[in-house]
């Protein structure tokens, strides 16, 4: 309740601003949905139905080298963990992403058998994603990045799995010189994750832990801010 009023008041007065390219920080609450992608793509269903911006990808560098995303579904009480999938396959422990790279798909048995591999225990989705940080919170990721924007909250759905175009609206923060200077609203920040994912400049260690993914802050060194 705290967080929810202290982000409302420090909305009043957003503005817009001008349309430009700078460095976008997510706050881990949003981060973690804009790595997700990357698992959806990476998901049995989107391959074998030849809709993803990863198709057949195993193998390629998607990210930077300090980029890990882990799965790891036997973490006490966490939100995500399970003994088994939704098929009854026992679950495992297993790097899907290291040094960058993409190492597996996230398989159900018969997404698995569609593409002639072996399930991955993951029948009804991934169980708790854990993404590593580089280091430090989101304020001393804002003083890394200087100028750019801080993404509070996101608006509505702009992806397309098959190209990886993401274009979202965004309410938040204009960073000048490490520093915020004043909120920002009616704005859209745009790119194609295939370049997005690889200008990944920081991972914080701020997790959030309240979803299925465990993820801090992420700074991207430039995006395609649309404003007025």
């Amino acid at each position: 309740g705290v967080t929810a009023g202290q982000r409302a008041v420090s909305r009043l007065g957003a503005r817009k601003i001008e349309t430009t390219r700078a460095p976008v920080l997510f706050i881990p609450e949003l981060a973690r949905g804009f790595i997700g992608h990357a698992i959806g793509a990476a998901s049995g269903g989107a391959q074998y139905r030849k809709a993803s911006f990863l198709l057949d990808a195993v193998g390629e560098k998607i990210f930077p080298d300090f980029v890990r995303i882990e799965e790891r579904p036997h973490i006490p009480k966490a939100m995500a963990s399970a003994a088994y999938d939704g098929e009854g396959v026992g679950t495992w422990d297993r790097d899907i992403v290291t040094d960058g790279i993409l190492r597996e798909y996230v398989l159900s048995s018969y997404s698995a058998r569609r593409l002639g591999l072996r399930t991955t225990a993951n029948a009804g989705g991934a169980q708790n994603l854990l993404v590593p940080g580089t280091g430090g919170d989101l304020q001393s990721l804002a003083r890394e990045m200087g100028t750019g924007l801080i993404v509070e909250e996101l608006i509505g759905h702009g992806l397309n799995m098959v190209t990886g175009d993401y274009s979202r609206g965004a309410v938040g923060q204009w960073v000048e010189n490490g520093e915020i200077k004043y909120p920002v609203h009616e704005v859209t920040i745009a790119g194609n994750l295939r370049d997005l994912y690889p200008r990944i400049a920081a991972i914080g260690d701020d997790q959030d832990l309240r979803g299925g993914i465990r993820c801090g802050s992420v700074l991207v060194e430039e995006m395609t801010i649309a404003g007025a």
